[in-house]
């Protein structure tokens, strides 16, 4: 079977640990059989960060923005124990932050459904779509341990030179740690109009929460902003689409969350969206069962799993040992990218090798070949837990019967 044949390349950014091993056994059995790929290659395994002082990680971001479509692996953020075990120079940051940072982008992830897989809450009967705002916050802090007998403020200088402070704690009393983090209107702006534009894609109504009655400022702007762009630009085009948007506390949200039925966006903060969408995941199966989208003003796309390295199975994986590691999200990121890459270039083709992927991947499953965590989970009366390559292997038996 001729190969299918892409016109511009996409980025490619590997990653580490047993995604890692994922990601080149996932190419060559689903990927390069069929496809002809173009990618321009980042490798953004841990060790090459810290060679390159992280660099790669900005240039994978800046290749990004000029091609338009990207496929990432999963990474490692360091902390304190990977120091040691990696030689790092530094506690080097979340890649995923530093990309979203500079594409200026909104995280959209929503579960993978399949039968046999009952999600934990029970009127979950549809799908929910965390949408996570891509810029500051925590990942972009500045952060400080605060001696005994300091006193922190808040310091604000002015174009002029004028300086307005406000006292943050006087640690008189007790050694402490303070933390400074940031946001931009612009991005806030941003994030607004991309989870309005998709909610209006998708036909799905949209809520939005912070903490506003607490953060009187902070929390506060985001709530403003979102406002007053639906009020002026969208909420004609909701009414006409027949869809809603509300804002309300996150607590309320929540609860809100775990009384309904599924089917729409809930917008969030940076942070609260990292949350919350590990937590939507578990909760519809398994955080391999959730794809992940970077999209950013300008309509570029960063596809990638919402979960981490595997880290337990990367050391069984070391020892020579056998492993079951679910490799869906990872074969929904390429299928996401690849779909993306071929509707920007015009290739039918493309596009529909990546909705084949994604159905010889659900078939494999609900066919009752599995991974050990979702054998755990599935009610299928049939069914049998496989390892990761005879997983990939599986897949791709149903992919070459329709591709």
């Amino acid at each position: 079977m001729a190969k299918i044949q892409m016109k511009t390349p996409l980025v490619e950014m590997d990653g580490d640990e047993m995604t890692r091993v994922i990601w080149q056994m996932l190419k060559d059995k689903l990927i390069l059989p069929f496809v002809d790929l173009k990618s321009e290659y980042y490798d953004l395994g841990l060790e090459k960060r810290n060679e390159t002082n992280d660099q790669i990680t900005v240039d994978s971001a800046e290749a990004t923005k000029k091609y338009g479509v990207a496929v990432k692996c999963a990474t490692i953020t360091p902390n304190a124990a990977r120091m040691d075990e990696y030689n790092l120079k530094e506690m080097w940051k979340s890649p995923n932050g530093t990309i979203r940072a500079i594409l200026d982008g909104t995280v959209f992830r929503q579960p993978i459904l399949v039968k046999g897989i009952t999600p934990y809450i029970p009127t979950w009967t549809k799908p929910i779509c965390i949408a996570r705002h891509a810029y500051g916050d925590v990942y972009k802090n500045t952060e400080m341990v605060v001696k005994k007998g300091s006193r922190a403020e808040l310091c604000v200088t002015d174009e002029n030179g004028e300086e307005t402070r406000q006292l943050i704690f006087d640690f008189e009393k007790s050694d402490g740690i303070i933390q400074g983090i940031h946001n931009l209107d612009s991005s806030i702006s941003s994030f607004a109009r991309a989870c309005f534009n998709y909610a209006l894609d998708q036909k799905l109504d949209i809520w939005f929460a912070t903490k506003d009655t607490i953060s009187k400022k902070y929390d506060h702007t985001f709530k403003d902003i979102f406002q007053k762009i639906f009020d002026e630009e969208y909420k004609e085009k909701f009414e006409a689409a027949g869809i809603t948007y509300f804002y309300t506390l996150i607590d309320d949200a929540v609860a809100r969350v775990i009384r309904s039925s599924g089917g729409y966006i809930w917008a969030c903060k940076n942070y609260d969206g990292d949350v919350m969408s590990d937590m939507i995941a578990t909760a519809f199966g398994s955080l391999a069962m959730m794809t992940s989208v970077l999209v950013s003003p300008t309509g570029v796309y960063e596809y990638e799993a919402a979960h981490g390295t595997v880290q337990r199975h990367y050391y069984k994986h070391l020892k020579g040992e056998e492993t079951s590691t679910n490799s869906v999200a990872t074969i929904f990121a390429w299928s996401g990218a690849l779909r993306k890459r071929g509707e920007l270039d015009e290739i039918p083709e493309l596009v529909s090798f990546a909705d084949k992927l994604e159905k010889a991947t659900i078939d494999t499953i609900e066919s009752g070949i599995m991974t050990g965590d979702l054998y755990l989970l599935s009610t299928l009366e049939n069914k049998q837990k496989v390892n990761t390559e005879a997983f990939l292997d599986a897949i791709h038996d149903k992919l070459t019967e329709i591709a």
